[in-house]
């Protein structure tokens, strides 16, 4: 019974350690500002959660982002349907729309791309 806890021990110490790597966060005027400011690599994600190409982008999205390339990049979701100040001023016409940024520099944008390759090819531009 001992082993058995410090193998649970152990585990749950190894796992507190291991951090992903980029996690999308909920989009604020503030936090997307500070990232600009400080001139890191930023993805916004234009998501709602009855789109299906949303849905299909998320896991690529997350996969992609928790490549340590990506470790010093802030990522952003914005609801298309709750935020829409944001969605306008980032004058995204429809959901499913990813914007790459680098500082303050809008670098690229696709809308509706599903393909993992074309999504890491945009992402690339944020680094």
């Amino acid at each position: 019974m001992t082993m058995l806890r410090n193998i649970i021990f152990a585990f749950l110490a190894l796992a507190a350690l291991v951090q992903p790597a980029s996690a999308e966060q909920a989009y604020t005027t503030s936090a997307f500002s500070a990232a600009q400011q400080a001139g890191k690599g930023i993805i916004v994600h234009i998501y709602a959660p009855w789109c299906p190409t949303c849905r299909a982008q998320e896991p690529i999205l997350h996969k992609l982002e928790a490549d340590p390339k990506f470790s010093g990049v802030e990522s952003f979701r914005v609801d298309f349907d709750g935020q829409k100040d944001a969605v306008r001023a980032f004058k995204a016409t429809s959901q499913s729309t990813i914007i790459v940024f680098k500082g303050a520099q809008e670098v690229g944008r696709s809308v509706g791309e599903t393909s993992p390759k074309a999504i890491g090819e945009l992402l690339d531009k944020a680094l």
